[in-house]
């Protein structure tokens, strides 16, 4: 690996050509896969892609002309000093703050880059290129303001937030939430059940930590198997099982954790306690995400609840 000082003036042309090459190319990634849900940002980096296109042809012109037509293969790895961004660009769907953060650093990265190169070149042209490149890379952040201004409008600002929005319901908060009502009011039933009829808080415990630990490992797989997530929009199979087994646990394991103390009416008092703010956080979640008025999610999942409660104090009872 070479330090960048010792790189001579037609290396850095040639790490300078393959960065622009490098950085028009993750552009245009950008721009081809944001097109579907953020059509608006997808313009921006399509315009910035554009401009690296720009940068490069100047910088193989200027080589051609110095010292022909061989471009030494020079790339950001053979550098020290350089870090290989990291490749958001293979996910999906992009995560849209992701990218323009990436994309932020980048072009910060390149003004360092061509203000050093242009400090440390002696030919008069390939100086002058380098310092206009550092000055454009420095204005690149205003450029994509500009771009942002040109097609990010208010609408599609807007439009772009609820498309974030929805794939955000679909990938975290959808599965989430299925995974905690089962893992809270399923529950309930064989965890109130073994309390009433045992009035033994470890053995209590042990059924619900099975219950719940086995529900989420069988929600998870579920959920992971359901669909690839392609058709419905819903992200990576296996993120959304993780997403819909660990919550479903955890639903689960809220109202066994109080059976670790001994005295069993003071464990099954803090249990009850518990189901009911993991009934109202429920309503809450459909009310603030799924669009469900507030009253009516309360009743469905707090009603539910109480008969699913009732059902297994009923039958530990018996």
């Amino acid at each position: 690996m070479r330090t960048f000082q010792d790189l001579n003036e037609q290396e850095i042309l040639g790490l300078a050509i393959s960065l622009e090459e490098e950085q028009g190319r993750i552009y245009a990634q950008y721009a081809h896969s944001l097109a579907e849900l953020y059509p608006a940002s997808a313009k921006v980096f399509a315009g910035m892609q554009q401009e690296e296109s720009e940068h490069r042809a100047w910088l193989i012109d200027l080589h051609t002309q110095k010292f022909g037509d061989h471009i030494p293969l020079i790339r950001r790895q053979d550098v020290k000093g350089f870090t290989a961004p990291e490749p958001i660009w293979l996910h999906s769907p992009l995560n849209i703050d992701n990218v323009r953060a990436q994309a932020s650093a980048l072009e910060e990265e390149a003004h360092r880059f061509y203000s050093l190169a242009s400090s440390q070149a002696r030919d008069a042209s390939i100086k002058k290129l380098l310092g206009d490149l550092a000055l454009a890379e420095s204005k690149h952040v205003v450029t994509s303001h500009q771009l942002a201004e040109t097609h990010l409008t208010q609408d599609a600002r807007e439009s772009e937030a609820d498309s974030e929005r929805r794939q955000f319901v679909l990938q975290y908060v959808q599965p989430g939430l299925a995974g905690l009502m089962d893992g809270s009011v399923s529950s309930l039933a064989p965890i109130f059940a073994a309390a009433f009829a045992t009035h033994d808080t470890w053995q209590t415990f042990l059924v619900g930590m099975a219950a719940s630990v086995g529900a989420g490992i069988s929600m998870g797989m579920t959920e992971a198997m359901s669909d690839d997530g392609k058709l419905t929009g819903r992200g990576v199979p296996w993120r959304r099982g993780v997403v819909t087994g660990v919550m479903t646990a955890i639903g689960g394991l809220g109202h066994t954790l109080p059976y670790l103390i001994p005295q069993f009416n003071i464990a099954t008092t803090i249990a009850v306690g518990v189901v009911f703010i993991e009934l109202w956080v429920i309503a809450w979640i459909r009310a603030r995400y799924m669009d469900t008025p507030f009253l009516r999610a309360v009743f469905e999942v707090v009603v539910g609840g109480l008969i699913v409660f009732a059902v297994g104090i009923a039958i530990g009872s018996a």
